[in-house]
């Protein structure tokens, strides 16, 4: 549906889609939508909890099941035009009944659990180059075949292969974008003085107190994490120390707020991390 339209429109047509879809499912929808994100809720009168979800709908979950929980609903149906089986995948975890379902053509047809990808080891030849992010000032991190260096929980760097010559290199920038700018502009400066020099801008911005900059709006999850990786203490007095975690699908980009997690050094507790 255009996103071009009035949001008060785009609602009531949203919602109206959602009241027909029940009730071809042979439901009887209860009250008037609700509005859930770029989606809509409605209860029907079997207790279920039916929610359309909107653009991204993938990361809807969530919000889905909140709202069905204030309802005391009895079981949720999800419907999604993308992502669903991710979201199927998701909903298996939860006690309450999730029903999650794929919209094709205003048909209903129910989502197959998509599996985890298998995660990739980070490259032998990729490792070599962890001295050099320590060097520069940045913590090594590796995720699903990538090695990176971050600055409480921003990526200034990557070590990449370049697809022209083979070439292993750590290039040094904040995302894509900017590691491609960094390289045309700063090529011929020594990787571990261009990156510290990064570090140093960076870390700035991501201090306790700092004010509001792009740079510490930028994974907003990860520099939680990395707070409190730093002081256990403020998640439970009782955990000693919590290391960070490989999250269960690779980053798409820096821009995206997504949950991180950190697991508990000698335990067995998990802590996710989430912003927004």
């Amino acid at each position: 549906m255009s996103s071009t339209l009035d949001p008060a429109r785009r609602a009531e047509l949203v919602g109206s889609m959602l009241r027909a879809i029940v009730v071809a499912e042979g439901s009887t929808p209860v009250g008037d939508p609700a509005g859930l994100g770029g989606g809509a809720a409605i209860m029907s009168d079997d207790g279920t909890a039916w929610a359309l979800l909107g653009e991204r709908s993938v990361g809807g979950l969530g919000g889905a099941l909140a709202w069905a929980l204030r309802r005391d609903a009895k079981r949720v149906h999800v419907i999604a035009s993308e992502g669903a089986g991710a979201l199927a995948r998701r909903a298996a975890w939860f006690t309450v009944p999730i029903t999650v379902s794929r919209l094709a053509d205003r048909v209903l047809v129910p989502a197959v659990a998509e599996p985890l990808p298998a995660s990739a080891p980070v490259p032998t030849h990729h490792r070599d180059l962890a001295a050099l992010i320590v060097a520069g000032g940045a913590e090594p991190t590796e995720e699903h075949g990538v090695l990176a260096g971050e600055v409480a929980g921003l990526e200034v760097c990557r070590v990449v292969d370049d697809l022209h010559t083979g070439v292993t290199r750590l290039e040094v920038g904040v995302g894509a974008h900017d590691r491609e700018t960094f390289q045309l502009v700063h090529g011929d400066r020594p990787t571990v003085e261009a990156l510290a020099d990064v570090v140093r801008a960076v870390v700035t911005h991501r201090s306790v107190g700092a004010e509001i900059h792009p740079l510490n709006q930028l994974g907003a999850s990860r520099l939680l994490r990395s707070r409190v990786i730093a002081q256990p203490a403020l998640v439970d007095p009782t955990i000693a120390a919590l290391v960070a975690a490989e999250p269960p699908l690779p980053r798409t980009n820096l821009k995206d707020q997504v949950p991180c997690v950190a697991t508990e050094v000698g335990g067995s507790r998990i802590v996710v991390c989430s912003t927004g």
